[in-house]
């Protein structure tokens, strides 16, 4: 009966060992986490950034009794797809947006219009890369497309200063489409030394237009930006040394030798 029970406990403990080196040994925290929602135009909401938009060579330019108007145009939208919203948890009063683009070209050809994230610097706006938070898998986004032939691709930056170009492929649709593109094992998001991750910026979204389609008067929109991203780290003994601005606090404060 005693030699029983002791073999009870042992392999109770056992269990427990080896569930704990198991749970040691976990490699991945796959989280979803929104990195833009185009809700707030002034940037100042969290998961939210101010934008403005860039056209190629040809982009047109009006002369109107108002003045003079300069394509591409954005809006923030009171907009969002039928789909996202249902799976949204929307606080009652809040107004939902998305990024609209108002595109004209003089002239038929790979123009572009490109999407910078930014902040303002002195009364201008200068490029605010978004920081990609873990070690990210996949990117995704919501499009409007009204069925012109143009492409859409995301600017991605590494920790080198290198940039890659991620091709979501055609939005040749009508109406909203969720796309997803996966992020290539060549594009480095971590070092063996410490510290180990390497964090990626988003740069831009870029819309290409093709050489055979109107490119004279169209509407893009784009909505709720998110990655599915890895967030795990495995913790050791120092690890604050191992955070940059901690490193840099310490060294601020550390006395010098014979002080």
């Amino acid at each position: 009966m005693k030699r029983g029970i002791y073999l009870s406990i042992m392999m109770l403990l056992l269990l427990v060992f080896i569930a704990g080196v198991a749970a040691d040994e976990i490699t991945e925290n796959l989280q979803a986490r929104v990195i833009e929602t185009f809700d707030d135009p002034t940037g100042q909401e969290p998961n939210s950034h101010a934008w403005i938009a860039i056209g190629s060579k040809y982009a047109t330019v009006e002369e109107t009794d108002q003045g003079t108007i300069e394509y591409p145009q954005i809006a923030f939208v009171e907009t969002v797809p039928e789909e996202l919203a249902k799976m949204l948890d929307t606080p009652e009063g809040k107004t939902l947006r998305a990024l609209g683009v108002h595109g004209k070209f003089d002239l038929k050809g790979y123009n572009y219009v490109e999407l910078v994230p930014v902040k303002e610097e002195n009364g201008q706006f200068v490029p605010s890369p978004i920081t990609l938070p873990g070690r990210v898998q996949q990117l995704d986004l919501w499009v409007w497309g009204s069925n012109h032939n143009y492409t859409l691709e995301a600017h991605i930056q590494d920790y080198t200063g290198r940039v890659h170009v991620l091709d979501f492929g055609s939005i040749k649709f009508k109406g909203w489409k969720n796309l997803r593109v996966i992020f290539p094992g060549y594009i480095q998001q971590a070092v063996q030394y410490v510290p180990a991750l390497k964090q990626l910026s988003l740069l831009k979204l870029v819309i290409w237009t093709t050489p055979e389609e109107k490119v004279d008067d169209f509407y893009v929109y784009i909505d709720h930006i998110k990655i599915l991203t890895d967030l795990y780290e495995s913790g050791f003994d120092g690890e604050l040394l191992g955070n940059p601005d901690k490193v840099k606090e310490l060294w601020q404060n550390a006395p010098a030798p014979g002080k």
